[in-house]
């Protein structure tokens, strides 16, 4: 049985530096947004809001990159930015999981790859059991379904695997399980993911190799497993909207997700390419 792709056995590091503004102001101006202008001391020519500026991302294949934040934050911005980069400077394929056509085939057949890799992808995203893999998407609960879409991207075998708002519609027990399993995943076929989120509950189960925090004051802080909290980067961007300060938004529940270990194709590959396996 062959092994799930693997894109590259070395890391190939990429030099990543992104340059990211918003623009906020209408496009064409009314009597209101012309008062709330005025009434926060704006003119024309404080459109841009920068959200980065020159700020380098140390990403290499097959890294899961986390980019969270609350809404307003510009953590989608830099999502796209990162995505926009890939395309356009390296030739490396990029599957968004918001985009998938999930079509009308049964779950078995609509991945790609023997029967046997099909049934040990969707057991590696929850979906091992023989009455869900004979039904159709339209069929799936709403978790199911973002765990089939998960599977049928990886079925794809990109380089890199790309979501707004990860997880953002499941509850939070189920999100941080498909966190978990991003992880296993990412590890095991070397695809990478790039994932933007609200959610801080999902981090320790996905175990980002890149986290960007996004900050409503400006902020931006890169990190990654083997920084010490001094050696974080930190990056301050600048508006000037002279909008007030927005409060902070309330804290989260974690809840434990655990899911159990599947087997041969991914466990091959995990012993082939010199990987541990998870537990």
């Amino acid at each position: 049985m062959n092994p799930p792709v693997r894109h590259a056995t070395l890391k190939n590091v990429l030099a990543m530096r992104l340059h990211v503004t918003h623009s906020f102001l209408p496009k064409r101006p009314t009597v209101r947004t012309s008062a709330v202008m005025d009434h926060f001391g704006i003119d024309f020519e404080q459109d841009e809001f920068i959200v980065a500026d020159d700020l380098e991302l140390p990403i290499s294949s097959g890294n899961v990159v986390l980019f969270s934040g609350e809404s307003g934050s510009g953590k989608s911005s830099m999502l796209r930015a990162a995505v926009r980069q890939l395309s356009q400077e390296s030739e490396q394929s990029i599957v968004d999981l918001d985009q998938l056509d999930l079509g009308q085939s049964t779950l078995i057949d609509a991945l790609s790859g023997s029967v046997d890799e099909a049934m040990n992808l969707l057991s590696m995203c929850g979906l091992g059991e023989a009455h869900l893999m004979l039904r159709t998407p339209q069929e799936l609960s709403d978790g199911q379904r973002s765990r089939f879409r998960l599977a049928l991207a990886v079925s794809r075998k990109p380089h890199w695997i790309v979501a707004d708002e990860f997880t953002a519609t499941l509850d939070r027990t189920l999100a941080k399980i498909i966190a978990y399993n991003v992880r296993r995943l990412a590890t095991r076929t070397g695809i990478g993911f790039l994932l933007a989120t609200t959610h801080e509950d999902v981090a320790d189960d996905l175990a980002p190799d890149v986290h960007v925090t996004c900050s409503l004051d400006g902020e931006v802080t890169v990190a990654t497993p083997s920084d010490a909290a001094s050696k974080k980067k930190v990056f301050h961007s600048s508006t000037n909207s002279g909008s007030p300060a927005r409060p902070d938004a309330s804290g989260h529940t974690s809840l434990g997700g655990i899911t159990a270990a599947t087997t041969s194709a991914w466990s091959n590959s995990s012993r082939c390419c010199g990987t541990k396996t998870a537990p």
